[in-house]
């Protein structure tokens, strides 16, 4: 088993690691997050991030993993960012939406008086478009969590999920 990882920076996207803060900028934003695990470096050589293990135990390699993963996800974020497509679905009452400061408003569900709210996280944009709703942005954590706040919101209580089949649901996803 390898006790390392290597990943490629690509050309625009420059990388500096401050100990355990790891900062990311490129064409669309920069990105930071602090990255510590015991027994696992950080380290940049040349154009490539190199991350490894002081030992092959099972959980450091997993956190080699993982960081791996952060790393990609936010280079991915700074080049060509991520969006999520999610789709309003009614049939009782028409769900309407709008934006208002960090919160989405989900007014008119299934014929509630009070508008259902969902927190947008970050720098996360979203797009009303007819029955979709577009989710974009550069941190894919705010922007896969503002999906999941969303499709929250709109979870059904005290009627049949059958029959009452109303929300606002994920159909597509992507690093763009």
């Amino acid at each position: 088993m390898e006790t390392n990882r290597t990943i490629e920076i690509p050309q625009g996207v420059n990388v500096t690691i401050d100990h355990i803060k790891v900062s990311i900028s490129g064409p669309l934003g920069s990105l930071q997050r602090e990255l510590w695990y015991p027994g696992i470096m950080i380290r940049k050589a040349d154009s490539e991030v190199i991350v490894e293990a002081d030992e092959q135990r099972r959980e450091k390699l997993a956190m080699l993993g993982t960081f791996e993963s952060h790393l990609k996800n936010m280079i991915t974020g700074v080049t060509k960012g991520f969006e999520y497509k999610m789709k309003m679905v009614y049939s009782h009452f028409p769900i309407q939406l709008k934006t208002q400061g960090d919160k989405l408003l989900i007014s008119n569900f299934l014929g509630e008086k009070k508008p259902r709210k969902a927190n947008i996280l970050g720098n996360t944009k979203i797009t009303i478009n007819g029955d979709q709703v577009i989710i974009n942005g550069i941190n894919k954590d705010d922007v896969g969590q503002t999906a999941a706040n969303i499709q929250q919101a709109t979870k059904i209580k005290r009627f049949d999920p059958r029959v009452f089949q109303d929300g606002i649901y994920l159909i597509e996803w992507s690093g763009r």
